[in-house]
């Protein structure tokens, strides 16, 4: 969904895939643009049950992008036919349907979400035990605080991670300040685009005010509601429609936008001359994976799909298709170093981390966004 600023409306267009969403995070890949209508239809269906899927195929609430066959070869060999994915647009609205009584039996949120679904009673824990590559999962992720659940259990397995930063056309900006100011230069008024997701924007908004974007007092709210009033006359949207976007930036419409790793690597192959920025203030990362609903019906076949996705070759795919980490050391093992370096991803994600910002749980999430949303229109 897009809010234009020039008309004040809310637009349908393509969901953003993987940062997830939040956003991280978040793929870039699209499927088809929904109605407004149609989104509002799906939500009241799921509004209107509290009932379980029928059926005996595995039930997957998922991003766009990754539905794709191409990540779990090895559960499709045994169950051919045998998973149905769903698709959600971010991690809100994951969060919010399935509180709501929609009911998967696994699902595919960011970790500075997973707290928040845990509070609700919305997960039962994962047994590390039955996770055959476990072991292979960087310690950086699978040792992360809130997804502990004790006993050998966690409530995620850390799948795939990801950077989100400014992509700018290398053509049409020159030589630019190797910071997010980018995104509050006067220049380039009308031709900026940023991640509406109280995840990205708010928190860049935050650095750039010096104030801690994971715990603030109101009067930093303040401060970072300030900053981000100084940005929205620049901007051309707020979107989380990462597809049109990437058009945008390819036709020169737009000049700079924040956006995640995918975009960087799909208008690259397409030769559009961008890069993606790395500010001095830090990029954001993202790290996201897989949940196992409280009152999911086919858990055999949950472990079996996440089993699978932690084969190595998935984690290759993910890497060499999207641009994004996997979270297992040996899906790294088999991408070429040169492959790795084109992708700006090192092969040990803590290398990365000791200059990006990790986006973990936000403290005043609630309040943030009902600020962010009060700012997009105007207030």
């Amino acid at each position: 969904m897009a809010f234009d600023l020039k008309s004040g409306d809310l637009k349908s267009g393509d969901l953003k895939s993987g940062h997830p969403i939040s956003g991280h995070p978040i793929s870039g890949h699209p499927i088809s643009g929904k109605t407004v209508r149609a989104g509002l239809a799906a939500l009241a269906l799921a509004l209107s049950s509290t009932v379980a899927f029928a059926g005996d195929k595995l039930q997957y609430f998922t991003w766009s992008g990754y539905e794709l066959p191409d990540f779990n070869k090895s559960f499709l060999a045994a169950h051919p036919d045998g998973v149905e994915a769903s698709i959600f647009g971010d991690d809100d609205d994951a969060f919010t349907k399935v509180k709501a009584g929609f009911r998967p039996d696994i699902a595919h949120p960011c970790y500075d979400k997973v707290a928040r679904w845990n509070k609700e009673g919305l997960l039962q824990p994962i047994d590390t035990k039955r996770i055959k590559n476990w072991d292979s999962i960087f310690p950086v992720f699978k040792n992360l605080p809130d997804l502990q659940a004790g006993d050998g259990k966690v409530w995620m397995v850390p799948w795939d991670w990801g950077n989100t930063s400014i992509l700018y056309r290398t053509d049409l900006v020159k030589n630019p300040e190797a910071s997010w100011n980018l995104l509050w230069d006067k220049q380039y008024a009308g031709r900026m685009a940023t991640i509406d997701a109280v995840h990205d924007t708010p928190i860049v908004a935050a650095l750039l005010a010096g104030v801690n974007p994971f715990d603030m007092t109101p009067a930093e709210m303040d401060k970072v509601a300030e900053k981000l009033r100084e940005q929205r006359p620049l901007l051309s949207n707020y979107t989380t429609d990462m597809t049109s976007v990437e058009q945008a930036l390819a036709s020169g419409q737009l000049v700079a936008a924040m956006i995640w790793n995918a975009s960087a690597t799909s208008l690259k192959k397409q030769g559009v001359p961008v890069e993606f920025m790395k500010p001095r203030e830090g990029m954001l990362t993202w790290a996201c994976g897989f949940v196992m609903l409280k009152d999911a019906k086919n858990v055999d076949l949950a472990y079996d799909f996440i089993n699978s996705r932690l084969d190595a070759d998935s984690g290759k795919y993910l890497i060499e298709a999207y641009g994004y980490g996997s979270s297992l050391s040996s899906a790294f093992a088999t991408v070429p170093k040169e492959e790795l370096e084109k992708l700006q991803l090192p092969s040990d994600p803590e290398v990365m981390l000791k200059t990006t910002i990790f986006t973990g749980p936000m403290k005043q999430n609630d309040d943030l966004a009902k600020m962010f949303e009060k700012v997009k229109a105007g207030g």
